[in-house]
């Protein structure tokens, strides 16, 4: 067999590991992507698509988003429109005062920092959402936020890249080449060898697992999530729509069950029904008490699903770090080892900024945003 040899190795075919391989082949380098299964077949494949800025507090986070968001609309001018880039905004609800005062506090920090949030009365609800229930006391609408389809938003970014972009599908990487001096020098897969003198960790999931094979911990778990899917319908739900405590839900490392509802509509029809997390390992059984309780409150905002047919339901799991940042960037560590990794239920929205500082940390540039935060070697800190 002859030897496969290129100027970088991504692991990992999601939206994370295509925008890499995309923005490195932008700026010259050869790039192998390397999967155990198919494109997005992993967390992005069971992903709802969102492109957020809506639920993130000032910080790195929101800054990455921010980032990404302009990406992203880049990147819909480029893409071909099967990628369903749709600029709706996003609209969270408060059922009452008490929740107003927490969306007035959280949206004047985020403005700020650049996001734009406008305060929506009770009254004036049904003017962005016609079929919300009644009674909730108001809202604020983000029209920043917007959705893609994420399996296909992965694989146009891959084609994107052209002929610097070699796909190895089916391959599982069994273990790290390294030189003498303990170098990156490629990975050894089920099927041979692959060289190259860098190698980005974009394991989604499994980064944890990946980041152990090169002999770094990395603590990245699996958070489970549930996702209901109707029958296709007219659009009824225009924005992504989701009740306060869905933010709260995002920031907490709890490892027990949390639910708050998330709704929205899809250019295809159906409505698709969130959100649910809990860490128990990479579990895949059915919950029909996170089904019920997503199905209850999804109706309890929307009173019109309760006749509406729920067609199928999926599981996914996010990589979740413990301070709920990504892991982005070179590891000191391992010299030609980088990540980019553990962006939870992020990573779709976070994916261009993402793949751009790590093709800038590759060329020497400098960086777009301070990457210190997302140094892949910050949770070595002895406590």
């Amino acid at each position: 067999m002859p030897t496969r040899t290129s100027d970088l190795i991504v692991v990992g075919a999601g939206v994370v590991g295509a925008a890499c391989a995309y923005y490195a082949a932008r700026v010259g380098l050869s790039v192998t992507v390397i999967d155990r299964g198919p494109v997005a077949g992993g967390t992005t494949g069971a992903g709802e698509g969102n492109l957020l800025v809506s639920d993130k507090e000032p910080g790195p986070e929101l800054d990455l988003a921010m980032l990404s968001a302009r990406l992203w609309r880049e990147l819909a001018e480029l893409l071909p429109p099967q990628i369903e880039y749709e600029p709706k905004g996003g609209l969270v609800v408060a059922s009452g005062e008490d929740g107003m005062r927490s969306l007035r506090d959280f949206a004047a920090g985020q403005e700020k920092a650049g996001v734009r949030a406008e305060e929506v009365p009770g009254d004036r609800l049904h003017d962005l959402e016609p079929h919300l229930a009644p009674g909730l006391a108001g809202g604020f609408h983000y029209p920043q936020d917007a959705q893609v389809m994420p399996a296909l938003a992965a694989a146009h970014l891959l084609r994107a890249g052209g002929d610097r972009v070699r796909l190895c599908l089916g391959e599982e990487v069994r273990g790290l080449l390294t030189a003498a001096d303990g170098s990156v020098r490629g990975v050894r897969t089920v099927a041979g060898e692959v060289h190259a003198p860098y190698v980005i960790n974009a394991a989604g999931t499994w980064g944890g697992e990946f980041a152990r094979l090169a002999g770094v911990e990395l603590p990245v778990l699996p958070r489970r999530g549930f996702v209901l899917v109707t029958e296709p319908l007219p659009r009824v739900v225009r924005h992504k729509v989701y009740a306060a405590d869905y933010v709260a839900d995002v920031a907490s490392g709890s490892a027990a069950l949390q639910t708050s509802a998330v709704v929205e509509g899809t250019p295809a029809g159906p409505v698709l029904i969130g959100a649910s997390r809990e860490r128990v390992g990479f579990d895949v059984t059915l919950s029909t008490e996170v089904l019920r309780r997503l199905a209850a409150q999804a109706t309890a905002l929307f009173p019109f699903l309760a006749g509406v047919r729920a067609m199928r339901t999926y599981a996914g799991f996010r990589p979740y770090l413990p301070d709920h940042l990504p892991a982005i960037g070179p590891d000191p560590r391992v010299h030609g080892l980088l990540h980019a990794c553990g962006h939870e239920g992020a990573g779709i929205g976070l994916a261009p900024a993402t793949g751009l500082l790590i093709a800038q940390s590759l060329v020497g540039g400098e960086p777009s945003l301070d990457m210190g935060p997302f140094r892949p070697d910050r949770f070595e800190v002895a406590v």
